[in-house]
């Protein structure tokens, strides 16, 4: 097994990474262990919110409990439908998640289905939870995608700029190397090497920075679900040009639409829709009522 990643054009030469490592004879996926910090870290900083927007922080840890499993399984069950043939022969293997495959759009519908329905059973208002939520999610993403370095996967096509990564061809999925990648395959010591976009560096960076400008902007909401909108905005534009540039897509059934691409675009443009109309909205109320 060749266990390199090297990123060239920054002298980043890591010889050693593993997927997994071993206690006691069973195998830890660092994919699991990344998802797992990401979600721990998640929960706290959404708690961290909450006591500091006056909430009760004990409200998001319980939200957690139930959303984290259904999120996992929503993002987990959208991943399939799309993938199904990969899948269709040995249905087990649909519980196999350590190596991968989870489709973060599945999972994000899901917590804001459990979210309107925890809201709703609690009597707290949903908007707000959702604005709370949001800074947790964008944290378990940036965290999160860095499994996907472990894992060897969610890259994009060839590329030679400054983060270039480079990974052995016989490490990666055949199905994710592109035509454009073979023509500038390397040979080293006698193993082929591909040159890649690392994208899971990008949405993690991307994330990042959404993150700051969440906790920025928190405190200056004009209404309740505002934060969320502008989570949604944010992380749509970012995705839907990360989406562009992969090459593990998933696609709508019989179609070469990008599943996820698409759906960014959607859920950016209906953010953008309700933060205008809502905005508008509120300075209206305000000036009728100078009248």
């Amino acid at each position: 097994m060749n266990k390199r990643i090297d990123f060239p054009n920054l002298g980043i030469h890591l010889k050693n990474v593993g997927m997994n490592f071993d206690v006691f004879g069973f195998e830890i996926a660092y994919y699991g262990i990344l998802i797992g910090l990401g979600v721990l870290a998640g929960v706290a900083i959404a708690m961290q919110m909450a006591k500091k927007s006056k909430q009760n922080p004990e409200t998001y840890l319980d939200l957690a409990i139930v959303g984290v499993i259904t999120s996992v399984i929503g993002a987990r069950l959208f991943y399939v439908a799309f993938s199904w043939e990969e899948y269709k022969d040995d249905l087990l293997s649909i519980l196999n998640v350590r190596q991968g495959g989870l489709a973060i759009y599945g999972g994000i519908i899901a917590a804001i289905i459990v979210a309107f329905l925890f809201g709703r059973k609690k009597k707290i208002s949903v908007f707000l939870l959702l604005d709370t939520v949001s800074v947790g999610l964008v944290t378990g993403q940036m965290i999160g995608r860095w499994g996907n370095f472990f894992n060897r996967e969610v890259f994009g096509e060839y590329t030679n700029n400054i983060f270039a990564m480079r990974l052995p061809l016989s490490e990666v999925r055949a199905s994710d190397v592109s035509e454009k990648m073979r023509q500038h395959m390397e040979t080293v010591d006698g193993a082929q090497y591909i040159q890649v976009h690392p994208t899971f560096l990008y949405e993690s960076l991307w994330c990042l920075g959404l993150l700051i400008i969440l906790l920025i902007f928190y405190k200056h909401k004009k209404f309740n679900g505002e934060v969320f909108l502008v989570y949604m905005l944010g992380y749509g534009i970012g995705r839907f040009w990360i989406e562009g540039i992969r090459t593990d897509q998933l696609f709508i059934t019989g179609t070469q639409i990008p599943v996820s691409q698409m759906l960014a675009a959607v859920f950016a443009l209906v953010a953008l829709v309700l933060i205008i109309i809502k905005r508008i909205q509120i300075t209206k109320r305000g000036i009728d009522s100078k009248l």
